[in-house]
């Protein structure tokens, strides 16, 4: 199997699990938001910890600093800004926005490792992001204060892939998310105590299949088969994929019964796929996440 291929795969897999993330959702709701967080993050870094036998390189400060700012902003800042967004705006549009993380990317990700940017990428990361909002549309409006939240959800979504590339090549997949969720841990515990106070509810049988799934079964594999599809494939054209997200959203909620299959999500979903093959086969310089 070529490098391409199974980049694709991991990547695909990765938004996949990600947008399976709905079919948990109801299974959390009720329990503390930041605290079912902490506990997420907590109990995926630590799966990931006995996956690498707890045998870690040792990291240097500025990898430590480094892998903290990603935390902070891809796993915690994140999902603060995507919340107030929601909360002041329709979720669609909200989601619409987040979603064109692939259109940043194809500038950033050649910019921040000093590459030419391609256009073929660029314009098939455009082709994705109307794909993407086109299956997750449903025609809601947004606020002034929700554009700024979901703009600012947006770069930190960037964030979460940018601020990995440089660790990747020496730290590789499994370390960066190991780190990862381990140093959003306090984070997140800190959000818990300033929004829910210093009490820990024990979660119920329901809420902790709901956690364990979102630790497992979603960061667990999510960050890894992300990772390591950048590691292959290179930021730009990897995040081409994030339009599999809105797609598997759609299955699963298809398939829980809180959502119907329309003409125009299946023409969206075609959309997507078009440009991912528009993105993949373009032909872009190696990063140096590439061993």
């Amino acid at each position: 199997m070529s490098a391409s291929l199974r980049g694709s795969l991991l990547a695909a897999g990765a938004f996949a699990a990600v947008g399976s993330l709905v079919a948990a959702a109801d299974l959390v709701e009720g329990y503390p938001l930041a605290a079912g967080q902490a506990l997420r993050y907590a109990g995926a870094g630590l799966f990931l910890l006995a996956i690498a036998r707890g045998r870690l390189p040792r990291l240097t400060a500025r990898e430590v600093l480094g892998l903290m700012a990603l935390a902070a902003t891809g796993c915690v800042l994140f999902n603060v800004l995507l919340i107030e967004g929601v909360r002041e705006a329709d979720p669609a549009a909200v989601g619409v926005i987040v979603g064109c993380v692939p259109v940043v990317l194809a500038f950033a990700g050649p910019l921040f490792d000093r590459r030419p940017v391609s256009g073929r990428v660029v314009a098939a990361a455009a082709v994705v992001a109307a794909g993407a909002a086109g299956v997750q549309w449903a025609g809601g409006g947004i606020t002034l204060a929700g554009l700024l939240f979901a703009l600012g959800a947006l770069a930190c979504e960037a964030a979460f892939s940018l601020l990995a590339v440089a660790h990747l090549s020496r730290l590789g997949p499994l370390t960066v998310s190991t780190c990862t969720c381990l140093l959003a841990v306090p984070m997140l515990a800190g959000w818990s105590l300033i929004a829910d106070g210093a009490s820990l509810p024990a979660p119920d049988v329901e809420q902790a299949a709901g956690l364990a799934y979102m630790g497992l079964g979603v960061t667990v594999f999510g960050f890894v088969a992300w990772y390591s599809g950048i590691t292959l494939l290179g930021v730009e054209r990897a995040s081409l994929f994030s339009g599999v997200l809105p797609v598997s959203a759609t299955i699963c909620s298809v398939a829980l019964g809180v959502a119907g299959v329309s003409p125009a999500r299946i023409a969206a979903v075609a959309v997507v796929a078009a440009g991912i093959t528009l993105g993949m086969t373009a032909t872009t310089t190696p990063t140096r996440t590439v061993p």
